[in-house]
């Protein structure tokens, strides 16, 4: 037996810089019902890592359903300039890794992203060596990459910081791995790192999300051996080489409960084409304490019209909580939204989210539109919904999630709302205004 090794705290350089970006703003007239036909596009959480994992091998790689956000896009920039064969055509694209030919990240697509982290494993074991600099991404609290530092050291990859990083693995053996904290990036990195290494790998306290579990089955479809897909210990055997494949990335499940929630808060029915039950089963846990419940039909999702948006008590009619956590948890992601919905619900309830130290700072803007809310700290909001109802404000997208919380809360406000750096929702929301549009809603786009 071989030992364990335990991920410890490794200290990494950060370089800021400053860049000129695009700016969005999005005007919004509350009050008009969300409702009809909502297709949901791929997974975004599983889309990247995929990306990345396209140059583990010289075949053609076809990906369907795939996302088309701002995130992808600049995966898709990443991996041409590293000189792969890149061609999307609507929601496909087909990858071709063969031309291949650079070693280094750019330093502006690193810093846009925080999947850029994900290349470091899969380069490294198909060149042997794969330079880049610290991932960017929302800024929703301290998001370590140690994780994925110890965990790839340990499958024989020499790591070199200093501002920028040198992953070298011209020696990759499989290895026994306890993670300190289920990272879902970091399972993905060591993964896509162990699939092509020698001898057998384990890695305990994996991420097992659903994101993750599809990775898996692509690489599995590629000819990886990897066993435990959907649990917290996965085994690796290692394997001399990949194959190209076509699949389907699964959808996204965070995108439908955005757009559930949206439909809920306004009274609106909707629908949902090609639901994933058992994703969906983890949210509809949380949100039915909420108030807000569907149910299913022949391969579709069905939300009845004005939902009794009222807080279920725990026993003894004590106040609910409602926290986050790794899967089958409720989603961080859906942390923000989630607050939203309990503004318009009967009762109090508090929120506990435990990953981001920064993520519960949006509730201020909630406050300045009529929310009853009192934040505890960093990590906890009080709400008590029911008794009030928002109004209009300018307002500004701090990351994604919240992003889209701040739409739900001005789609359901009495006058009109201004939502300046818009441009974030877009990493994640495929199209959003659009969508929303043709669902009901008065929302326009401004560059």
């Amino acid at each position: 037996m071989g030992q364990f090794l335990s991920v410890l705290s490794v200290q990494s350089a950060v370089v800021f810089e400053i860049k000129v970006v695009t700016m969005a703003r999005f005007i919004i007239k509350g009050g008009r019902r969300i409702s009809g036909h909502h297709t949901s596009p791929g997974n975004k959480n599983a889309v990247l890592p995929m990306l990345a994992a396209c140059t583990l091998t010289d075949q053609l790689v076809k990906l369907r359903n795939i996302p088309l956000i701002e995130d992808v896009h600049t995966m898709l920039e990443i991996l041409e300039d590293l000189g792969v064969s890149v061609n999307l055509h609507g929601h496909d694209v087909t990858i071709c890794a063969k031309t291949l030919k650079k070693n280094t990240l750019r330093d502006d697509l690193c810093r846009k992203v925080r999947s850029s982290i994900l290349f470091a494993g899969p380069l490294a074991v198909r060149l042997g060596r794969v330079i880049l600099s610290p991932p960017g991404g929302d800024v929703i609290g301290r998001r370590r990459i140690d994780t994925h530092l110890v965990g790839l050291e340990a499958l024989g990859v020499k790591i070199k910081g200093n501002g920028r990083f040198t992953f070298s693995g011209s020696h990759i053996q499989g290895s026994r791995i306890l993670l300190d904290e289920a990272s879902v990036t970091a399972t993905e990195n060591i993964i896509m790192a162990a699939v092509l290494a020698k001898g057998s790998t384990s890695i305990f306290n994996a991420a097992c999300e659903p994101h993750v579990q599809d990775l898996c089955v692509m690489l599995n479809k590629m000819g990886a051996c990897i066993s435990g897909i959907g649990t917290n210990l996965l085994k690796i055997e290692g394997v001399d080489s990949l194959h190209g494949v076509t699949h389907t990335v699964g959808p996204d499940y965070i995108d439908m409960a955005s757009f559930i929630a949206a439909s809920a808060i306004t009274g609106g029915q909707l629908k949902i084409d090609h639901p994933e039950a058992d994703h969906l089963q983890v949210v509809a846990r949380t949100f039915s304490r909420i108030g807000v419940c569907w149910s299913y039909g022949k391969d579709q999702l069905l939300l009845s019209a004005h939902q009794n948006l009222r807080v279920e008590n725990d026993f003894a009619a004590a106040i609910p909580k409602i926290e986050d956590g790794v899967w089958p948890n409720f989603p961080s992601d859906l942390m923000s939204v989630a607050i939203v919905l309990a503004t318009k619900a009967k009762g109090t309830v508090l929120f506990f989210e435990k990953m981001f130290e920064s993520r519960m700072y949006f509730v201020d803007r909630l406050i300045e539109m009529g929310a009853h809310i009192v934040q505890c700290d960093p990590h906890r909001v009080v709400v008590a919904g029911g008794g009030s109802s928002l109004h209009g404000i300018h307002l500004s997208s701090p990351d994604i999630r919240a992003g889209m919380a701040l739409i739900l809360a001005a789609l359901c406000a009495k006058g009109e709302s201004i939502i300046d750096n818009a441009q974030t929702i877009d990493r994640g929301y495929e199209r959003v205004d659009q969508k929303l549009r043709k669902l009901g809603a008065d929302i326009e786009r401004v560059n």
